[in-house]
């Protein structure tokens, strides 16, 4: 009797794990589930990309965390998620994490971010100089005072680089909680520069929306001997190709998976004619333009 019991409660876990198994889901290049953290500043079109490819790939689930540049890193080096969007390459020190494990860093450029400067309407200045934002992160002052999105963010640590500095100075330089504060703080108030990602500016952010007519964006010019220097630009999609608007960054997905699964295929996809026209309606610069197939007829 026992013999029994024991060969019944074997059967049931047998049985259990096989339709287990049967109603899973397989890991592959379009199915399965993907942890994914996606910088704040670039959300919006990561955000756009994954529901256009779950669309076309419905066994596709992702597990999307968006935040701050340095709120992401600790749990991408600490191996909650082994994949990533930034707006910038992994530093030698962060590839030490992977590569000491031997696990393959995969890094592809999908899409080309500007940096906007947005300013209340009412404001008198309708353009900048790159040297003028660089003296007031150096504590230069000249009466103009910036606001950025976030103090942990990717668009925080750009200019933090740009200006050759540890910290910003404790005047002039102010941070918000998030892109949508800043463009609510410009539309209320012409005393302020505010820094945020070029794909926050979209009709299709509400935020932006409700507010765009408070604002002008600045058009901007580079230091002499550098692109963008012969006059000001704007971070239109034009400028952003031609690599003409001067604050630009490369957004790019870094797979480290070690494997052939989900991030593998949504990086492809990402750089696939789908994806990169997704990037082209969303007025960010393409990693490339794809041609355009013209069906010619004879008369």
């Amino acid at each position: 009797m026992k013999r029994i019991i024991i060969l019944f409660f074997a059967l049931s876990f047998f049985a259990c794990k096989r339709k287990e198994k049967a109603s899973g889901i397989e890991e592959t290049r379009t199915s399965g589930t993907l942890k994914i953290l996606v910088d704040e500043s670039v959300g919006p079109i990561v955000q756009q990309e994954i529901e256009i490819f779950k669309l076309d790939y419905p066994q596709a689930t992702f597990l999307t965390t968006v935040k701050p540049e340095l709120k992401l890193l600790p749990a991408f080096l600490n191996d909650t998620a082994r994949v990533i969007v930034l707006p910038r390459m992994l530093t030698k020190t962060e590839e030490k994490f992977y590569k000491q494990r031997n696990i393959k860093i995969n890094t592809s450029r999908f899409a080309v971010d500007g940096l906007a400067l947005i300013t209340n309407k009412d404001n008198i200045d309708s353009t900048i100089n790159v040297k003028d934002v660089v003296d007031i992160l150096q504590g230069k002052g000249s009466g103009r005072q910036l606001v950025f999105d976030n103090a942990y963010s990717s668009t925080f640590q750009y200019f933090k680089q740009l200006a050759k500095i540890s910290q910003f100075p404790s005047k002039d330089v102010y941070s918000k909680n998030s892109s949508n504060e800043v463009i609510k703080l410009i539309a209320e108030n012409k005393n302020f520069i505010g820094i945020l990602g070029v794909n926050w500016l979209s009709d299709k952010n509400s935020e932006w929306s409700k507010h765009q007519n408070n604002i002008r964006i600045l058009g901007v010019k580079n230091y002499i001997g550098q692109p963008g220097a012969d006059r000001y630009y704007q971070p239109t999609q034009t400028n952003l190709i031609n690599g003409d608007y001067p604050f630009l960054r490369n957004i790019n997905i870094i797979d480290c998976e070690g494997r052939d699964g989900l991030g593998t295929g949504f990086a492809v996809w990402l750089r696939s004619q789908r994806g990169q026209l997704i990037v082209l309606k969303s007025s960010l610069a393409p990693h490339k333009l794809m041609p355009r197939e013209l069906n010619i007829t004879k008369k």
